[in-house]
């Protein structure tokens, strides 16, 4: 089967990147696929970070990719519409998790339905973004109305999309692990000691944002402390202001227990992240998924999370990890002690083992081939 496949790949970095990455050379494997991938994101005064290209000296690559789209360029979207066209494939998979991409996609999805007469499928990280008010729900309703199925990745996105779409195609499948990171090569001990850290490690991942919470986990360290000796992680860029969270740390006075790691993490380094870890928390307000998540589980790092989108379908609370509720100190630091009390790190990491084919590539692949 011919797939036209679009979305983010490299030298733009992140999860939907690498994710868009992953699913081509899954896909291609059994199908004739072609990548359209982007030229330009976004324009500087929209991205919060230091750069959208991956820096890493390993990059997760895969060839063949045509770079062509850009969001604020329509010739690009006409440009992509020939070579789709003269490409003639049964499918469009569409990569959709921001508004800002709406007119575009919408142009490139309805052209395709309404004119060449191929089938449109959108790949939902995010239905609604994580900021979101009345523009970007419409450009969103805009983009998606031209879809032919969907897949999503969360119970709370496949509603978000039904409010938009009623008549809507969807398919829940959960996000696959990202255990192209899981490149091995030493021990947790190992992992600690060259990131200068030793007992107990909680590690915070990914881009700092508002709605990832941090300042509960922060807030909920100084009841940790007092009931075990733990280092807490933060690694990752910091897309608000940093200086709150510093405030937070000094005030509660756990700065020796905190360790900072300021800056997008290059692929080569997030196994020694994880390796390291003990315990992966995620905090969460709100949201509908998380990529960190599954890098986690690809580690078979236990998991702490809140009880938002896709997290609580995934994390089996007692089994794979704790669910707690969203913006609380305490129930997240009794569940942080009761992991480290109990001794639950073997036992929840061999069900994280026993549960991996549920989150695999192939899934979403074979749910592409029905729904085309």
């Amino acid at each position: 089967m011919k797939i036209a496949l679009i979305g983010p790949t490299y030298p733009f970095r992140g999860g939907i990147s690498h994710y868009t990455t992953l699913l081509y050379r899954t896909i291609r494997r059994n199908h004739q696929v072609t990548l359209y991938s982007f030229k330009k994101q976004y324009p500087k005064f929209l991205f919060p970070g230091k750069t959208d290209r991956d820096v890493s000296k390993s990059p997760i690559i895969e060839e063949g990719a045509c770079r062509i789209i850009s969001p604020m360029n329509p010739l690009t979207w006409f440009l992509t519409l020939n070579r789709i066209a003269r490409y003639r494939p049964r499918v469009v998979v569409i990569s959709w998790w921001v508004s800002f991409w709406g007119p575009s996609f919408f142009a490139i999805a309805a052209f395709c339905r309404a004119i060449l007469r191929i089938r449109v499928l959108f790949i939902c990280h995010n239905v609604i973004e994580h900021e979101t008010f009345f523009v970007k729900r419409w450009l969103a309703k805009l983009a998606l109305s031209a879809g032919h199925g969907f897949i999503v990745h969360s119970k709370e996105d496949l509603n978000n999309l039904k409010a938009l779409v009623p008549k809507a195609k969807v398919r829940l499948v959960y996000h696959p692990l990202y255990s192209a990171f899981n490149t091995g090569g030493f021990s947790a001990d190992e992992a600690k000691r060259r990131l200068n850290l030793s007992g107990h490690v909680l590690l915070f991942f990914g881009f700092i944002r508002k709605y990832k919470g941090l300042e509960y986990l922060l807030g909920a360290m100084s009841a940790i402390l007092k009931e075990i000796d733990a280092t807490l992680l933060v690694a990752g860029e910091f897309w608000q202001d940093k200086t709150r969270y510093l405030d937070l740390i000094k005030r509660s006075g756990i700065e020796r227990n905190v360790v900072i790691k300021d800056g997008y993490v290059p692929n080569e380094d997030v196994c020694l992240y994880f390796t390291a870890a003990d315990l992966v928390v995620l905090p969460y307000t709100h949201g509908t998924g998380s990529g960190i998540l599954q890098l986690a589980y690809a580690f078979k790092r236990p998991v702490v999370a809140t009880s938002v989108g896709c997290l609580p379908e995934v994390v089996k609370d007692g089994v794979t990890g704790y669910i707690v509720p969203p913006c609380e100190t305490a129930p997240l630091a009794d569940a942080v002690i009761k992991f480290f009390a109990e001794g639950k790190a073997s036992e929840f990491s061999g069900h994280i083992a026993e549960n991996s084919g549920e989150f695999s590539w192939d899934n979403i692949a074979k749910t592409i081939e029905e729904l085309a």
